[in-house]
């Protein structure tokens, strides 16, 4: 029989965890047809309520429940990868604890990833019930990403996926401590298959996921996917050098016709500050990227167990 094992990255979701288990369970007729066996792994990510005591009940009433806590929160890509390196299924899913990534999916799922397919993803089609600006920001942050680097990642493309063993190989061989997850599915390749599927809304509780969280998340992505930004530093120093050059001639010239050394002073203490904004934030992408840098060089483990059963 071959092995499923689910990854369920959870942070202060004890009222989820119970009913993401009663959703998942009403695949085990789809398993036991198959000859699928499964294990569930819930990846308490540093919670602050009683996510890992309701875990712990469902360990006692079925012994493929298994729970890994972290020390402190570590963020759901440490989870993830955690949950990733805990599977020993020949297959693997990722999936949230709050029903946003439905499990009655996975038949469907399973049915591609026996036509020959990698792996199986899924994204929204549509953004249901999220505010309209931060609706706006995530559409504009796929499509600069898709401009800027080489790396594909489908607009509205969620963590829940159905993998094989290999894929998931693949993934725990990136052990960089600076992660973003949804540009190292793109990066490994393989031949995937997209399903589109409605925006589903928590079951419980609220997402953990504020604007500026994302928003920190999507720099993230940039700057671990593309040297674009750099790229752009540069230019614009080149620019405003040549700029500067240009203003120094023609203040040469207008100084040896007019005589005039003082006027346009206004104007040009609005080109000092413009000049030195550039610089400021010139400076703060290269800064950026010796963060990223500095982080990789401590080889920090990516996060600490508290507790397992």
């Amino acid at each position: 029989m071959k092995l499923l094992s689910a990854i369920v990255p959870c942070y202060n979701e004890e009222e989820n965890v119970p009913y993401f288990y009663e959703e998942f369970m009403k695949n085990e007729d789809f398993f036991k047809k198959h000859e699928l066996e499964f294990e569930l792994w819930y990846i308490d990510d540093g919670s602050r309520d009683k996510t890992a005591e309701e875990v712990k009940k469902l360990i006692l009433k079925d012994k493929r429940v298994h729970l890994l806590s972290f020390s402190r929160n570590f963020g759901k890509e440490a989870a993830l990868y955690a949950g990733l390196e805990k599977a020993s299924g020949d297959y693997v899913a990722c999936m949230d604890a709050d029903l946003q990534d439905p499990p009655s999916l996975l038949p469907e799922m399973f049915g591609y990833l026996w036509q020959g397919y990698d792996t199986v993803a899924t994204r929204r089609v549509t953004r249901r019930g999220e505010p309209l600006i931060r609706s706006f920001f995530a559409r504009m942050f796929y499509k600069l990403m898709n401009k800027i680097s080489e790396t594909e990642i489908v607009d509205g493309a969620r963590d829940f996926r159905l993998m094989t063993r290999q894929v998931v190989d693949a993934l725990l061989s990136m052990k960089e401590y600076n992660r973003f997850t949804k540009g190292i599915f793109g990066w490994v390749g393989y031949r995937t298959k997209w399903i589109e599927f409605e925006n589903v809304e928590r079951k419980k509780g609220e997402t953990k996921w504020s604007f500026w969280k994302l928003f920190m998340y999507s720099l993230e992505g940039i700057t671990s996917f593309s040297t674009a930004p750099l790229a752009f530093a540069a230019f614009m120093g080149v620019l405003f050098c040549l700029f500067s050059f240009g203003l120094i001639i023609f203040t040469i010239v207008r100084k040896a016709l007019f005589g005039d050394p003082t006027s346009g002073w206004p104007s040009l203490v609005c080109i000092i500050s413009l000049v030195s904004g550039v610089q400021l934030f010139c400076l703060g992408i290269v800064g950026e990227y010796l963060a990223k840098t500095y982080m990789e060089v401590k080889n920090r483990p990516i996060y600490l167990v508290k507790e397992e059963i």
